[in-house]
């Protein structure tokens, strides 16, 4: 009796075994699509259609300020610093003084050529006068043709020690001039790298101080070759791309510019494979400073363009993407796409994809080419799609 009864235990727990067994089985089957007069019941999914759209384009850069004009003060007469006339690290004006040197020999040399010049000239006039008198006495041939000729050549000699010595008077007057260093630019000065009694002469390495105007600065970007000639098809067809500067600051108040793109260079890079850009910014202020690091936003404007959520594509092996469409007939399909570049969380689709085509956004993974498929429009962030999927829920 005992016996019997282990013996229905056993088959009891045989038999449920095999029963869930075969329902796991069955439905596996029923999920895959497999097994004899199985039919894969439609799988729900989120769909959005595709429709053209206005998206403002732009591209985000790395950059670097540097200064739109430099100027390096340096010396071109030898001599001993006098006088330095300039506050370090103030704005100066083009034309101010700023450096005094000792002007003693170089007015002692101008004296000198004025005298040269005054004894040429007189010189001129004694000559002259000799001239004029043996151009009567030929006439008479009291003297020869000869010692006429001689006269007017010393003549001319005399006329040419003059114009010597003017230009060694003015040459004299230039150098004199140069004792005073003075601004050739507006800007910002720098420290002074030399001090009053410092010798300085015209090829010495070392320039005195440094001008750099900081309003408007020149902002140096980088892009990459790929990008740059849709860049340069923008620049061509508008007068202007606007730039916006942003400025990291660590106190959390990041400070904001506006400029326009001016120049795009020609050659691409070797190295790196990147075109230079240059952003002209005002910087009335004085806040860009040349060599800092800033973050550059160019505004390409906007175009019309089709957009894919990047949830909804699926990146193969050979770096292709793909998304899941749905036909006329409610099923899935694969279609390979092509895209320009990322436009938020969205790709800016170039080719595979036409207006009107209804895209799987969420449940793609659970489907398989040709599945049928139950829609219901793709919801983001508050933004109801049920009406762009309004005639494929009638369908439905």
């Amino acid at each position: 009796m005992k016996n019997s009864r282990n013996l229905l235990i056993i088959i009891a727990i045989m038999a449920s075994g095999g029963w869930y067994l075969w329902s796991s089985v069955l439905q596996s089957a029923q999920e895959t699509g497999g097994g004899p007069g199985m039919a894969m019941p439609p799988q729900p999914v989120e769909v959005l259609k595709i429709e053209p759209e206005t998206a403002a384009i732009s591209y985000e850069l790395p950059g670097r300020a540097a200064a739109y004009r430099q100027s390096q003060i340096r010396p071109q007469v030898d001599g001993i610093i006098t006088d330095r006339m300039f506050e370090e690290g103030t704005d100066v004006e083009k034309g101010q003084q700023l450096y005094q040197i000792d002007d003693a020999r170089y007015k002692a040399l101008l004296n000198s050529a004025k005298a040269d010049l005054a004894s040429a000239s007189a010189n001129v006039k004694t000559v002259k006068a000799r001239a004029s008198r043996y151009k009567e006495l030929v006439k008479i041939k009291a003297i020869s043709q000869q010692e006429l000729d001689d006269t007017n050549s010393q003549l001319h000699q005399a006329n040419a020690a003059v114009a010597v010595a003017q230009a060694a008077v003015e040459l004299a007057q230039v150098n004199l001039d140069y004792t005073k260093v003075y601004a050739p630019i507006t800007g910002r000065i720098s420290r002074s790298f030399v001090t009053e009694g410092a010798l300085v002469t015209t090829n010495q390495a070392q320039s005195l101080a440094t001008i750099t105007q900081l309003d408007p600065m020149y902002v140096d970007l980088q892009q990459s070759s790929s990008d740059a000639t849709y860049l340069r098809s923008r620049l061509r067809s508008e007068n202007a791309i606007s730039v916006d500067i942003t400025v990291n600051d660590k106190t959390d108040n990041d400070s904001h510019h506006k400029g326009t793109l001016k120049f795009s260079e020609v050659v691409v890079d070797e190295l790196t494979g990147s075109v230079a850009l240059r952003a002209l910014v005002p910087n009335p202020e004085g806040l860009l400073l040349p060599g800092q690091f800033v973050k550059a936003t160019l505004n390409l404007g906007q175009s019309e363009v089709l957009l894919v959520p990047q949830r909804a594509t699926t990146r193969r092996a050979d770096g292709s993407l793909i998304v899941w469409v749905v036909n006329e007939n409610n099923q899935a399909q694969i279609r390979p796409i092509k895209t320009k570049r990322a436009y938020k969380d969205r790709w800016i689709v170039s080719d595979g994809l036409q207006p009107g085509d209804i895209v799987i956004v969420e449940g793609y993974l659970k489907v398989r080419p040709g599945a049928s498929v139950v829609t219901s429009p793709w919801i983001q962030e508050g933004v109801d799609n049920t009406q762009s999927m309004k005639h494929q829920n009638n369908k439905e």
